[in-house]
C-alpha cells in the first residue's frame, strides 16, 4: 500500500478531493481538509518532511494581506448600491423606449443594459432577477419568441463575467499572478466584441423571423413630445455632437496626457485608454448639455433625450472613471473599486434612494462574498501545498505531454475542460481548483497568461448558462411565471414560462460564447495588443554593460556586499514607479549623477516602448 501511494500520490489526492465534493462538504473545506489529510498522510510514508506545513500560517497570512483582493468587495458594494437603488429599472425602461420602434428593439435593450449592469453591478444574480421581473414580462407582453426572451436575458446577465470591473477578472489575474488592470485591458475588446455578437445574432433574428421580434405597438412608447413626435431626432442630434467631441478628443488625447504622464510626446497612447476617456468626454459633455437644457428651459433636447442621458450617462461615468483611472495609472483596481463604491453611494443619495437598509444589506453581501472567496482561496491554498510538494504540478505537464497541436492542443484541452467543469461547479471553484494546476503548464509553453486568462474568463461564461446547473437559469426560472396570468395592461392570457424554454433559449448564446472563445484563440492580438508589451533587448549589450558597471563608492568597494542596500531600495522605487502610468522620480542631483551610469542608460534602454 505504502508502494502504491508513493507511486500514485497525486491521482489519489485528485480522487480524495472528488470523494471530498460528492458528499456535500463546502468546497473551501473540502478543499483544506484533503490538502491537510493527504499532508499527513504522506509525512507518515517519508514521502514528505515532518515541517511541511511549518510554512503554512505565513501562506494564509500573505492571502489576508493580499490588497488585490481588496478589489471584490468594493466592486461589490458598488454594484449591490446601485442595483437596490433601482438603476436597473430605469435603464431598461428608458433604452427599452430608445429601441422599442425597431424590431428586436427590446431584446437590443436587454443586451445593452445588462453589458452596463455586467460594468456596474457585476453580480450575475442582480443583473438576471432585474431584467427577468422587469423585461419578461414586456416581452412575453407583445409576443417575443420565449427561448429568444429567456435566451437574451440569461446571456445579457453573464456578461458580468467578463466586462471590465469583474469580479472573474480579478481572481484570475491574483491566480495567474499577473496585473489586474493589464486583465482589464485585455478583456476589454474581447467583452466589447461579445456583446456585438449578440447584438448581431438579434438583428439576424429580426431579418429572418421578424415575428419572433416584433416592435413595440405605437401605444406603448410613453415618451413623446406634444405634437406627437417621438423625441429621436433629438436624441440623434445630442449622440451625433457628443460622439464628435468624443472623436475631437481621441486626436488631442496624446498631446494633452503625455506630459502629464511622463510619455514621451510622439508616444501613441494605448487604445483601450484612448477609448474609455473619449467615451468619458462625451458622456460628461452630453450631461452637461441636459442639464444646461433643463435648467434654462432652452427646449432644445426632447423628453426622450433627457431621460436618456439623466439615467443613462451617470452610471457610464462612473463605469469610464473607474476604468479610465486604473488603465491610466493614477489608480490601482482597489482604489478603482473603492472609488467606484463611493461613486454609487453619491448617486443614489443623488437620486434620494439611499436609506439605512440599503447600505447595511449592501455592506452584509459584500461581506459574506469576500468571505466566501478568502476561503475558497485558503482551502486552495492548503490543496496545493500539499499538491506541489509531491510534484503535483509536473505530473500535470506529463499529462499534456502527449497531446498534439502545441499551444492550439492545450488551449482546445484545456477549454473543453473547463467548459464541461462549468456544468458543475461555480467559476470561483474553477477558478481555485482548475487555473493553479494549469498555469504553470501554460507559462511553460510560452502561453501569455493575460491571454489565457481572459480566455478562460469567456469560457467561464458559459458555466452559467450550460444546462442543468447553469445558475443563469436558475435565477431566471426563480422569478419567471410558473403558471397563466392575465397581463394586466393588454388583459390577454400569458402561457406560463416553462423550463424547458429557458433551457432552450440559452443554447444560442453558448454557441456564441464559444465562437468568441475560438476567435480569441485564433487571434491573441485581440487581447495581447491592448496590454504592456514587453521589452526586448540585446542580450549581448545588457551584459556588456553590466560587466562595465562601476561598483560604486569607496565604501561599497570596502563591503564584500557593496551598496546593497541603497541599489535595492532604488530599485524598489524605480519598479513601483514603473508600473503602469507612472513615471519614476528623482531629484536633480540624483539624474544629474547618474547621467554616466551604464546602469542608468541600461534602464532608459529596457523602458523604452513602455506606457
Amino acid at each position: 500500500m505504502t508502494a502504491f501511494l508513493h507511486d500514485n500520490f497525486v491521482p489519489v489526492m485528485f480522487a480524495g478531493l472528488l470523494v471530498f465534493l460528492l458528499t456535500g462538504f463546502p468546497v473551501a473545506f473540502a478543499l483544506a481538509a484533503t490538502g491537510l489529510f493527504f499532508g499527513f498522510i504522506g509525512m507518515e510514508i517519508g514521502l514528505f518532511p515532518d515541517n511541511l506545513f511549518q510554512a503554512l500560517p505565513l501562506r494564509v497570512f500573505g492571502i489576508m494581506q493580499n490588497d488585490t483582493l481588496l478589489a471584490i468587495p468594493f466592486f461589490t458594494l458598488m454594484g449591490i448600491v446601485l442595483e437596490r437603488s433601482r438603476m436597473a429599472e430605469d435603464l431598461l425602461e428608458t433604452v427599452g423606449q430608445v429601441f422599442g420602434p425597431v424590431r428586436g428593439g427590446l431584446a437590443f435593450a436587454v443586451v445593452l443594459v445588462g453589458a452596463l449592469l455586467a460594468a456596474t453591478t457585476g453580480v450575475v444574480a442582480a443583473a438576471v432577477i432585474s431584467m427577468g421581473l422587469i423585461s419578461l414580462p414586456i416581452m412575453l407582453r407583445y409576443g417575443y419568441n420565449r427561448s429568444i426572451a429567456t435566451g437574451v436575458i440569461t446571456a445579457s446577465g453573464t456578461l458580468a463575467q467578463a466586462v471590465p470591473p469583474s469580479l472573474v477578472l480579478i481572481v484570475l489575474a491574483d491566480q495567474l499572478g499577473r496585473s489586474v488592470g493589464d486583465m482589464y485591458a485585455g478583456a476589454l475588446l474581447p467583452s466589447m466584441l461579445l456583446i456585438g455578437l449578440y447584438l448581431l445574432f438579434i438583428a439576424v433574428v429580426a431579418v429572418l423571423r421578424p415575428s419572433w421580434v416584433p416592435a413595440l405597438p405605437p401605444e406603448a412608447r410613453i415618451y413623446r413630445e406634444d405634437d406627437g413626435a417621438s423625441g429621436h431626432r433629438s436624441l440623434l442630434a445630442l449622440l451625433l455632437v457628443v460622439g464628435l467631441a468624443a472623436w475631437g478628443w481621441a486626436q488631442v488625447h496624446g498631446a494633452v496626457l503625455n506630459p502629464l504622464l511622463g510619455r514621451a510626446a510622439e508616444t501613441p497612447a494605448p487604445t483601450d485608454e484612448v477609448v474609455v476617456l473619449s467615451t468619458t468626454v462625451a458622456a460628461l459633455l452630453a450631461l452637461l448639455l441636459a442639464a444646461l437644457n433643463r435648467g434654462l428651459r432652452l427646449g432644445l433636447l426632447s423628453r426622450l433625450a433627457e431621460q436618456f442621458t439623466f439615467v443613462l450617462i451617470p452610471p457610464l461615468v462612473l463605469i469610464f472613471l473607474v476604468l479610465g483611472t486604473i488603465f491610466l495609472g493614477v489608480a490601482t483596481p482597489t482604489e478603482g473599486g473603492a472609488m467606484g463604491a463611493v461613486g454609487a453611494l453619491i448617486m443614489a443619495a443623488l437620486k434620494r434612494r439611499l436609506n439605512w437598509t440599503i447600505v447595511r444589506q449592501a455592506l452584509e453581501n459584500s461581506t459574506k462574498l469576500s468571505i466566501f472567496v478568502l476561503f475558497i482561496l485558503i482551502g486552495s491554498t492548503v490543496f496545493s501545498f500539499t499538491f506541489n510538494a509531491a510534484d503535483g504540478h509536473i505530473w500535470v505537464e506529463h499529462l499534456f505531454d502527449a497531446i498534439p497541436g502545441g499551444v492550439i492542443g492545450f488551449l482546445v484541452v484545456v477549454n473543453l475542460l473547463v467548459f464541461v467543469l462549468g456544468f458543475f461547479i461555480d467559476f470561483f471553484e474553477i477558478a481555485f481548483i482548475v487555473v493553479p494546476l494549469l498555469a504553470p503548464v501554460a507559462d511553460k509553453m510560452g502561453i501569455d497568461l493575460i491571454w489565457f486568462g481572459v480566455i478562460l474568463a469567456m469560457n467561464l461564461q458559459t458555466s452559467f448558462l450550460t444546462p442543468p446547473f447553469g445558475f443563469a437559469l436558475f435565477y431566471l426560472r426563480s422569478v419567471a411565471a410558473r403558471e397563466d396570468y392575465t397581463d394586466p395592461v393588454t388583459q390577454r392570457r400569458i402561457p406560463a414560462v416553462t423550463t424547458a424554454q429557458i433551457y432552450r433559449g440559452s443554447v444560442a448564446f453558448i454557441v456564441l460564447q464559444v465562437i468568441m472563445v475560438a476567435v480569441l484563440m485564433w487571434q491573441p492580438q485581440l487581447v495581447t495588443g491592448n496590454i504592456q508589451k514587453a521589452v526586448e533587448g540585446d542580450m549581448d549589450a545588457i551584459r556588456q554593460q553590466l560587466m562595465d558597471m562601476p561598483v560604486g563608492g569607496d565604501e561599497a568597494q570596502d563591503s564584500p556586499w557593496g551598496n546593497e542596500q541603497g541599489d535595492g531600495a532604488a530599485g524598489e522605487s524605480q519598479a513601483g514607479a514603473g508600473q503602469r502610468g507612472e513615471a519614476p522620480q528623482t531629484d536633480a542631483a540624483d539624474s544629474a549623477a547618474k547621467e554616466e551610469d551604464p546602469m542608468e542608460a541600461l534602464k532608459r534602454q529596457m523602458s523604452e516602448g513602455k506606457r
